[in-house]
């Protein structure tokens, strides 16, 4: 990057994949904007939905073997959606210590009781999953941004599946990344995910655009169209976005990294 004048290198950056200043994904918005226009106009569910956004949540959850997603303005939105839809009064949502604080705030605001457990300690979530109240949860990244080692993904989806809980796994810093194709924490630890497991991407890392977007199993994600107050009713990220994020998932899937 260039400031005042001088290259410098820059360590701080989420653009993992330097996909932030590719002249493929600037022609694919340029396109976009020709085509959309520069917004939206609307939330999805009114008139904002176009064909770039359907195509990205079909493009998406087919690239992760998952049979559908839904797009969010922000990583941060889409996690408070996905917990709120799912979860409220009288439910038990079990997170890591050092999860996002998106996923903190997800769980204050949805109702439901916030039970935390000490990082990454599997005994400790144990024992917070056997006292829960009403509909379990448990709220993990999947590469920790602070730390940046990795939830133990294998255990997490025994536990969930033992207790009948939701398993929420926030990619953010995975998606792209992690895995032999770049398909995140799943893909790294063999695990293909169950029923019960939602994946929550941001398009603002590696994808190196903007947006969000929620993966899983057609019924939950009938439930965040319907029930997510962060999808419902706010605009939608613009169509010229969405085609420029195509154009990252495709430089993501078919380029060896």
């Amino acid at each position: 990057m260039r400031i005042d004048g001088r290259e410098r290198l820059a360590f701080c950056s989420n653009d993992y994949l330097g996909l932030a200043n590719d002249p493929r994904l600037a022609a694919a918005m340029h396109a976009g904007i020709d085509r959309y226009g520069v917004g939206a106009g609307s939330a999805h569910l009114i008139n904002g939905h176009f064909e770039s956004h359907d195509r990205l949540e079909v493009e998406l959850a087919d690239w992760l073997g998952v049979e559908d997603a839904r797009l969010f303005s922000t990583g941060y939105m889409a996690n408070l959606g996905v917990v709120g839809a799912l979860v409220g009064r009288g439910d038990t949502v079990i997170a890591d210590r050092l999860n996002h604080a998106s996923l903190i705030d997800a769980v204050q605001l949805s109702g439901a009781r916030l039970s935390r457990y000490r990082h990454n300690d599997l005994a400790d979530l144990e024992a917070r999953l056997e006292r829960a109240s009403g509909e379990r949860m448990i709220l993990t990244d999947g590469v920790f941004s602070m730390d940046g080692d990795v939830a133990p993904l294998a255990e997490l989806v025994e536990l969930a599946e033992r207790f009948d809980a939701w398993l929420i796994v926030d990619e953010a810093h995975a998606f792209g990344v992690l895995g032999q194709t770049g398909r995140g924490s799943f893909e790294a630890a063999g695990l293909v995910p169950g029923e019960r497991v939602l994946r929550v991407g941001t398009l603002g890392k590696a994808f190196g655009t903007a947006g969000a977007f929620v993966a899983g199993g057609a019924e939950p994600l009938e439930v965040l169209l319907q029930r997510a107050r962060t999808y419902l009713f706010t605009t939608a990220q613009p169509p010229a976005v969405a085609e420029a994020s195509r154009a990252a998932l495709a430089i993501v899937r078919d380029e060896a990294w």
